[in-house]
């Protein structure tokens, strides 16, 4: 971009953990929009922090925290910009995004907000997903230095903005799954955290919540995504998401029963 050297006005943030096969095209796809570059590192094991160096972005590592928000806001905490936009590595930017991205860091726009909703469209198996509730999938990714920051509480929240939320109207594109395994790479651990999360929240399991996660909430879940959302519009793939993603719930389940067995087991050493 062409701005004076000593202004930094927007500032991309990355925080990633193996991500070789992603980075690359991550950042070229914020060419022409990032005045700096982020890149904190998780101890990854591959190529993932030479690439973000060749690339002419800032590389720091750190230890990896059991809740991954925590090293996104480290990089959100390094960043110089008076906007930023945090991505993740298998995400990218658009011409568009970044044309209204432009415009409203660079004032061609009225801006009345610290903080904007970005739609997200899901890369699925082969498919972006239209439907299932998984489009528009709004997220909050751009925002002033200093008016946003990650509760660091859970792996499903979102960034909280001091001030007024805007919406931009072209979509990050989220290669998030595109094969199986990797799917499953990434729902194992995201019921792990959940089911850490019951943990911590002093939860007991029971009858009554194992109907709720083995029945209640697969049978709920998947009926509003594939019926009442329209899954069923994006085929196959429609349904694997419909399907799977309502499974979550008893793996969550069963994981954090695992969980309290050992702490019972733990506390009661000297019975075995």
């Amino acid at each position: 971009m062409s701005k004076l050297k000593t202004q930094k006005l927007i500032s991309v943030v990355i925080a990633t953990l193996n991500e070789e096969k992603n980075i690359a095209d991550c950042l070229k796809s914020v060419r022409g929009l990032a005045d700096e570059m982020i890149v904190v590192d998780a101890g990854s094991q591959d190529k993932t922090r030479e690439i973000a160096k060749k690339f002419g972005a800032k590389v720091y590592k750190i230890k990896n925290y059991p809740i991954f928000h925590k090293n996104k806001q480290t990089a959100v905490d390094k960043a110089k910009g008076e906007w930023i936009l945090q991505l993740d590595a298998d995400e990218r930017i658009s011409v568009s995004l970044r044309d209204e991205i432009l415009s409203i860091a660079s004032c061609q726009l009225p801006v009345a907000s610290n903080g904007y909703f970005i739609p997200r469209k899901n890369w699925f198996l082969g498919k972006f997903l239209t439907k299932g509730g998984q489009y528009p999938d709004y997220v909050i990714r751009l925002f002033k230095k200093g008016k946003g920051k990650f509760p660091c509480k859970s792996v499903h929240e979102q960034i909280k903005i001091d001030g007024a939320v805007g919406y931009l109207k072209n979509p990050i594109i989220h290669l998030a799954d595109p094969c199986f395994s990797r799917y499953l790479s990434r729902f194992n651990r995201y019921t792990g955290l959940d089911a850490q999360k019951l943990a911590k929240e002093k939860k007991r399991p029971g009858f009554l919540m194992g109907f709720d996660y083995f029945a209640i909430k697969p049978a709920v879940w998947f009926l509003k995504t594939y019926f009442r959302h329209k899954g069923f519009v994006d085929g196959f793939q429609g349904f694997l998401f419909s399907l799977f993603s309502s499974l979550r719930f008893p793996i969550i389940y069963i994981k954090f029963w695992e969980l309290k067995k050992g702490e019972f087991k733990k506390k009661n050493d000297s019975w075995y």
